[in-house]
């Protein structure tokens, strides 16, 4: 519901912030959906990127060696 994204939201914010960054990176997220008990050691974030989200945002979030040994996405 908006009520669980306003918090989903205040929660990142509030990790990037106490990192000193004013950007909410994949890490803050891995650790929210620890919190959580979304990720665990058995069920890793990329396994759940990889399962419930489409290709276009999976070539997005998981790092993939292409030719001429570049990896994408860049960082």
């Amino acid at each position: 519901s908006q009520r669980y994204f306003r918090q989903l939201s205040s929660d990142l914010e509030a990790y990037s912030s106490h990192a000193g960054r004013k950007t909410v990176e994949m890490a803050d997220l891995e650790v929210l959906m620890r919190r959580q008990g979304l990720v665990t050691d058995k069920m890793p974030l990329h396994v759940l990127i990889e399962r419930y989200l489409p290709l276009e945002y999976r070539k997005l979030l998981i790092p993939v060696a292409v030719s001429g040994n570049k990896v994408i996405p860049c960082k």
